[in-house]
């Protein structure tokens, strides 16, 4: 459409059947006339591909296809995705209301756009804002104590988009929008919620290869000894919240 980019909201999903439909029908809602959603599946073998094909529209665009994890399905998305503008909205996940697109593109030619997140339970009560909040002027460096924007609420230019590396397999999220804000010279703070998250637990395996990936990221970007740092400061601030939040109950 004249005058309108073309958004491509990018949904990654695998064996998701009980939460796609919401991620569909919060993609659907939309008001932003101009979009386009990718999904890329990899090779699900429960029924989250008949959920899918019941939204099949002419602005649908569904890939099925074996995978070597998150990061490659999302680079999939970045290369199949022709619009101006991408979001990952990953399955589970929700846009925050219908007019979410329409109020961050009100504001034109910014390279990335970003907004606040929300957390909800399985029934879709808020459980609260995520705990990490973006400063306003949010940059390359905003990121030195980790992810402080979630990747649902974050739509950036394809111009600066870049794909995500596969070496990484739980903390690539935080490398990504490290470059891709390196790429950016405009960054606007849309100042709305754009995502609801589905709350979930992480098993500790996983939590431990996140830190340690998460450790060497900041490392390669910020170097070594201020990584360090910052890393006991992250700590000494999670030990007085904890002791804090004792101390009232």
């Amino acid at each position: 459409m004249p005058g309108q980019p073309l958004v491509s909201v990018i949904t990654v999903v695998y064996n998701a059947s009980a939460v796609i439909d919401r991620t569909m029908l919060s993609v659907v809602a939309q008001t932003w006339p101009n979009l386009e959603h990718i999904i890329i599946d990899g090779a699900s073998k429960d029924d989250t591909l008949n959920k899918v094909r019941t939204f099949q529209h002419d602005r649908l665009h569904v890939f099925s296809e074996p995978d070597k994890g998150i990061y490659d399905a999302m680079n999939k998305g970045i290369e199949r995705a022709k619009g101006d503008y991408l979001i990952f909205m990953n399955a589970g996940d929700e846009f925050y209301s219908n007019d979410v697109l329409e109020k961050m593109l009100c504001e034109s030619g910014y390279d990335f756009y970003f907004g606040n997140t929300m957390v909800v339970d399985d029934a879709g009560r808020e459980l609260g804002e995520r705990r990490l909040h973006p400063p306003k002027n949010l940059n390359w460096k905003s990121l030195r104590f980790g992810m402080c924007v979630s990747h649902q609420s974050i739509l950036v230019s394809k111009t600066v988009c870049v794909p995500y590396d596969l070496k990484y397999r739980i903390s690539g999220d935080i490398d990504w929008t490290i470059r891709v804000l390196k790429n950016s010279k405009r960054v606007c703070d849309s100042g709305i919620f754009v995502s609801k998250f589905l709350a979930g637990g992480v098993s500790s395996s996983r939590r431990k290869q996140g830190l340690k990936e998460r450790f060497i990221i900041l490392s390669d970007h910020y170097g070594l000894v201020p990584t360090m740092m910052n890393h006991i400061y992250i700590l000494f601030r999670f030990v007085w919240h904890k002791i804090t939040r004792q101390s009232m109950t």
